[in-house]
């Protein structure tokens, strides 16, 4: 849905869970395709290796989009690109740091439609996406358990 509006109005979410994994637990289950999938709007349908990390291409809902992902050394952060996808645009940052025999998992994301009435549907967008978190933290949570 890319569109016209100005990306700068994007609406960040934040959520944090923590998961009975280590740090080291948890680098070896995360993956682009782990990640996305666990969001439960995607299906990953191919993966490239880039110089910046991975390309990776989705579909669902009647959609495609392309995400590049970077591994950081504490978790994860990529972005959709290009004109197909459900935002105009949407960053997100995978990170964990170990507590009490875990970790405690943040998931930093922005999102804009690029919309008009972008305080109303940046909103709606947002709230869409704190879903997709929730279950990518869930899933994350139920592949270490």
């Amino acid at each position: 849905m890319a569109g016209g509006g100005d990306s700068t109005a994007m609406r960040e979410v934040v959520q944090t869970r923590f998961v009975d994994a280590t740090p080291a637990e948890l680098e070896r289950v995360l993956s682009p395709s782990t990640v996305l999938e666990a969001e439960g709007t995607f299906t990953v349908v191919a993966t490239a290796d880039t110089d910046e990390g991975q390309r990776v291409t989705a579909r669902g809902g009647g959609m495609e989009a392309v995400f590049e992902f970077e591994d950081r050394a504490d978790g994860l952060h990529y972005r959709q690109v290009g004109e197909q996808g459900p935002f105009e645009a949407m960053e997100t940052t995978l990170t964990y740091v170990a507590r009490d025999h875990g970790s405690d998992v943040t998931v930093r994301s922005s999102v804009g439609l690029g919309l008009p009435l972008a305080s109303l549907t940046d909103r709606i967008a947002a709230w869409k996406r704190r879903g997709e978190l929730d279950r990518m933290l869930d899933g994350l949570a139920d592949s270490v358990a």
